[in-house]
């Protein structure tokens, strides 16, 4: 029966780009390097944080072989794979080469939401052909349908290499109900890092998270003082972010933590179509609070 791995901090890894709107190799090296050092339990690549739709197949093989030469294998790799079709999302999985890769998220299918009965047949399909154990990412805000607590328990007792759930329904009564009814071979991982508090208090296992590209140090020793029972300087860190969680979302996904990673002197600040650049103003308030944190 399959384990899951991805614990603690995980980090939705970003694309970087070059001005001329290319992938920017280096950037993503210096990337790598600079999560592992700083406290990332996992990483987690080509998913939403990633602007995955909007880069070629040929982009997303080289990203791969790029993350897997930094990493050497110091911390596992979650890869995403997933779409609204289930057999497009099989023959992809089939299709690609999964050396050095320890695990895949798949995302509930979006635009034409299925049922819960729907969501479960084509979890059940997927996980029939993964090679390697596979995370369910639920993210209502995204595709349109949520994935309720009770679908996912039955999924994960029905297929036992689903080792875990990517939870971004942003309800905490889901979460419980989860951890509550849940195999003991399957756990549950923050998909939001403002909630990530809250769900270790509940029981998740880590995080799957955004501010960490750009601020791993500080989110990594906030969930290992939680999983060590120290909660209150945890929800002292918590609170120092309370204000960076809101304005990293504010103008849409990377655009708020590519502009932290350009302050910090890390990244281009370039997004690709139909993504844009955060505001300045949101630019500007991100910045004072960076300043504040003294990093």
């Amino acid at each position: 029966m399959a384990q899951n791995i991805f614990r603690g901090l995980g980090i939705a890894l970003i694309t970087p780009f070059r001005a001329d709107g290319s992938v920017d190799y280096d950037a993503l090296e210096r990337l790598v390097d600079f999560q592992i050092s700083n406290g990332a339990d996992f990483l987690c690549i080509l998913a939403t944080t990633g602007e995955a739709p909007c880069l070629t197949r040929q982009e997303k093989d080289e990203i791969t072989e790029v993350v897997k030469r930094v990493d050497k294998g110091r911390v596992p790799i979650l890869k995403y794979c997933g779409g609204n079709n289930t057999m497009a999302v099989i023959e992809d999985m089939k299709s690609t080469p999964w050396s050095g890769i320890d695990g895949i998220l798949s995302i509930c299918p979006y635009y034409n939401k299925p049922s819960q009965e729907g969501l479960y047949q084509h979890f059940k399909a997927i996980a029939k052909e993964a090679p390697l154990p596979l995370v369910m990412y639920n993210v209502p805000g995204r595709t349109g349908v949520n994935m309720k607590a009770a679908t996912t328990v039955r999924l994960a007792k029905d297929c036992p290499n689903i080792v875990a759930v990517k939870e971004a329904s942003g309800s905490l009564e889901q979460v419980d109900e989860i951890i509550k009814n849940k195999p003991d071979n399957f756990e549950v991982i923050s998909g939001d890092d403002a909630l990530t508090f809250s769900m270790i208090a509940s029981g998740a296992v880590g995080v799957i998270s955004v501010i960490g590209n750009a601020l791993p140090k500080e989110f990594s020793r906030m969930i290992r003082l939680e999983f060590n029972g120290e909660y209150a300087p945890a929800r002292k860190i918590h609170h120092q972010f309370t204000e960076l969680y809101k304005l990293l979302f504010v103008d849409g996904n990377p655009a708020g933590v590519k502009a932290l990673l350009n302050d910090m002197g890390m990244i281009e600040n370039v997004l690709r179509l139909p993504l844009v650049p955060t505001t300045i103003e949101t630019k500007q308030q991100m910045d004072g609070i960076l300043k504040g944190l003294r990093i």
